[in-house]
């Protein structure tokens, strides 16, 4: 008898991939195939209508929108040649939403702000609309707009402009892009839930943040302090008080 020597041919590689691969492509054409019998059709019609639901309708039915009391114009009041003080960016945003003297932020300025430069009731200093109805409506009055803030964050979380502003050096653009070139307010849109901005969670319903400034979540801060550096200010006390 004679002996047979063994092949010295080795298997093919990726046997076992090309397997897996065939296996899925069968299993997938089992599924078009027939498609009542391998569930394919229940399966679509169940996915479907919930992924249009939880993206489209919910996120409209969660959020309300509201306008804005005055249609402000930063691209006007930002401009260096109508008199705001400032040879940057950063200190022309800064001549309305300052610091008080003890250091904090005062964020969305108060009348007593406005009315450094429009003191006159009883003229504008320009001719849009919007500027009339304020002046008419609330420097007239003494009476305080009642802004809609869309940066509002909740009463459990701290954030200190004086560390970012003044000690890093960060433009306001870093967190707030270009709002302060925009004609317009977009609309407030108000979580009927939580009572807090879409701005904070963001557009996106799945939370992704392609820019820093599209939300204001906790892993927005928390990327930004990895890459400059200061990764001690991810503890939890140091943003929650």
């Amino acid at each position: 008898m004679e002996h047979q020597t063994p092949s010295s041919e080795k298997p093919p590689k990726g046997g076992w991939i090309t397997s897996v691969i065939d296996a899925i492509l069968s299993y997938y054409a089992y599924l078009v195939s027939q498609p009542f019998r391998s569930g394919l059709v229940y399966f679509l019609a169940g996915v479907v209508p919930s992924l249009v639901i939880g993206w489209f309708v919910f996120p409209a039915v969660l959020y309300s929108k509201q306008v804005q009391p005055i249609q402000f114009n930063h691209v006007i009041h930002s401009n260096p040649d109508i008199g705001i003080e400032g040879a940057t960016e950063n200190e022309r945003c800064l001549f309305c939403h300052g610091f008080r003297k003890d250091g904090t932020f005062e964020g969305i300025p108060k009348l007593e702000r406005c009315i450094v430069c429009h003191d006159n009731p009883e003229a504008t200093l320009g001719e849009e609309p919007e500027e009339e109805k304020f002046t008419r409506e609330y420097v007239a009055t003494g009476k305080e707009v009642p802004w809609l803030v869309y940066s509002r964050q909740p009463d459990c979380v701290y954030f200190s402009h004086t560390s970012h502003v003044k000690m890093a050096k960060e433009e306001c653009r870093t967190c707030h892009g270009d709002h302060g070139y925009t004609e317009t307010l977009p609309p407030f849109q108000k979580n009927r839930v939580s009572g807090y901005s879409r701005d904070i969670w963001g557009y996106n319903i799945a939370g992704y943040s392609p820019n820093p400034w599209d939300s204001m979540k906790m892993d927005v801060c928390a990327e930004c302090h990895t890459k400059t550096g200061h990764d001690e200010d991810n503890a939890c006390f140091v943003c929650h008080k």
